[in-house]
């Protein structure tokens, strides 16, 4: 008998204890205590996400009629082999002068064509303009590094690409702030690298 209470107690509080997890979904969905709590967690980045969406919404609407700014670039590309770099021409949205530096670096990561191939395959951290030298910040990836013809193809579409801009007289270009010798380890980087 005393073996049967054991079974017993053992499967009440089995029956206790699946029944108890049961209920906690249960519970939560109708108890208006307990969604308030998983809401002030939640509800606060929710209410910010909806405020910052009709912020933004607002706020590009507003951004972009009256100032948000289009312009057609010409930005290079290469073909599977490496060969040759290509122009394709580009369409960049920025709202003010400065970003546009940013939204043509950034059409060098993608061409939107499967037959020119982007050489730039980086995070572009900051692209500043000051008396005529464009500084250019970057982190380079493993898988961003290039052989030697990459490396200068790499280069010269950075160079062609940016000096459409007729008020950048000169290019600063750095990895993780700091100016090196090569990017990739195969061609000598100028610094800062001027308009030819």
């Amino acid at each position: 008998m005393n073996r049967m209470s054991w079974r017993i107690c053992g499967l009440v509080l089995l029956l206790a204890l699946a029944s108890g997890c049961g209920q906690k979904p249960g519970t939560a969905q109708p108890s208006g205590n307990e969604e308030p709590q998983v809401e002030q967690g939640a509800g606060p980045a929710t209410n910010h996400q909806g405020s910052n969406n009709a912020e933004n919404t607002s706020g590009e609407t507003g951004t972009e009629s009256p100032e948000q700014q289009t312009l057609s670039i010409k930005s290079y590309y290469t073909d599977d082999q490496l060969n040759e770099l290509t122009e394709k021409e580009q369409t960049i949205r920025y709202a003010k002068d400065e970003d546009k530096y940013m939204a043509a670096l950034e059409t060098l990561k993608d061409s939107g064509d499967s037959e020119l191939l982007p050489l730039w395959k980086v995070e572009f951290r900051s692209a500043t303009l000051s008396e005529g030298m464009l500084t250019v910040d970057i982190t380079l990836p493993d898988e961003a590094r290039l052989g030697a013809g990459g490396e200068a193809l790499a280069v010269e579409a950075l160079q062609n690409t940016l000096f459409q801009f007729q008020e950048i007289e000169s290019i600063e270009l750095l990895v993780d702030g700091q100016q090196t010798e090569s990017l990739m380890g195969h061609v000598e980087l100028e610094h800062p690298m001027t308009r030819k």
